[in-house]
């Protein structure tokens, strides 16, 4: 399924409340969301048949919304409703899930007081993010020569879709060098995180860093590996970092809805292992967003 293209799918996609078939979940070409970024969205993971963290991933979205200026036309409720609808009416057992809220096409230019407001949510069967193969020996990474912007010039803490213009850039020269993925430094020329995913780092101690959210997300699932890690005993500090560092680390991998935990063997110059402490955290995770199978 994943070589096919995603407009030539089957099925069905809940759009503006009702189920629609694949093909007809369509929007205008003057959509202000198209073409001014007034789009939020969320990724979410089926495991099992089920949706991992749906609440906290809705309210993600939401928030999104309002600080985007995008009064949702649905409650929280009827979306997480709305999303087991769509994965059940699919049957995705194992995937993905994409909510995404965007302004229509009444207005077109700067302001948008007057466009509707959509909603649609999508879901399909979905493996690994990164290649399995990669994963088990851990991905390279390069350093972007994007950053992420200063806080006070974007809504840095929402998924809104204007936000990842410079991931796909930052990912794209990334896979043009043969690297997997990019890291970006924030504003301040510290180390902030990868085009998709959170980043995390061993000492020789066995202690664990990571930089501090404060000019990129605060993913849900870098939360969750924090939990299992303070749980396990680990000590974990939230902090800047700056590239420099990254020769006293001896492990890094990256975390994420999409990532779950993926181990990175080398940065640039600067090489990692995939040591045992990774591997637990590895293993751990995918225990707990299994854990109906597990029980």
């Amino acid at each position: 399924m994943e070589s096919v293209p995603y407009d030539k799918r089957s099925g069905k996609i809940w759009y503006n409340g009702k189920t629609l078939d694949w093909a007809d979940a369509n929007i205008h070409i003057l959509s202000h969301g198209l073409h001014y970024a007034s789009c939020v969205f969320e990724g979410e993971r089926v495991y099992d048949g089920e949706i991992f963290k749906l609440e906290e991933h809705t309210e993600r979205l939401f928030y999104s919304a309002k600080r985007m200026g995008i009064e949702v036309p649905y409650s929280q409720r009827e979306i997480n409703e709305a999303c087991k609808k769509i994965v059940n009416i699919q049957k995705v057992n194992n995937g993905y899930v994409r909510p995404v809220i965007w302004r229509g096409s009444e207005m077109m230019a700067i302001s948008a007081q007057k466009n509707k407001i959509h909603v649609a949510i999508a879901t399909w069967e979905w493996g690994s993010y990164f290649d399995p193969k990669l994963k088990l020996k851990g991905i390279k990474l390069n350093i972007s020569s994007w950053r992420r912007p200063n806080p006070n010039s974007v809504p840095w803490d929402t998924k809104a879709s204007g936000l990842y213009m410079i991931c796909t850039l930052s990912k794209h020269e990334a896979e043009s060098k043969g690297f997997t993925d990019s890291l970006m430094l924030d504003h301040e020329g510290n180390i902030a995180e990868a085009t998709g995913a959170n980043i995390f780092f061993k000492d020789k101690k066995g202690e664990i860093h990571t930089p501090t959210p404060d000019s990129f997300l605060d993913g849900i699932t870098r939360r969750e590996v924090i939990k299992i890690a303070k749980k396990k005993g680990i000590k974990i500090f939230e902090r800047k970092i700056a590239p420099e560092e990254m020769k006293n680390f001896v492990g890094c991998f990256l975390t994420g809805t999409a990532a779950e935990i993926t181990p990175v063997s080398q940065i640039e110059d600067y090489k990692f292992e995939v040591c045992n402490i990774i591997s637990d955290l590895i293993e751990t995770y995918q225990s707990l967003v299994r854990k109906k199978t597990a029980a």
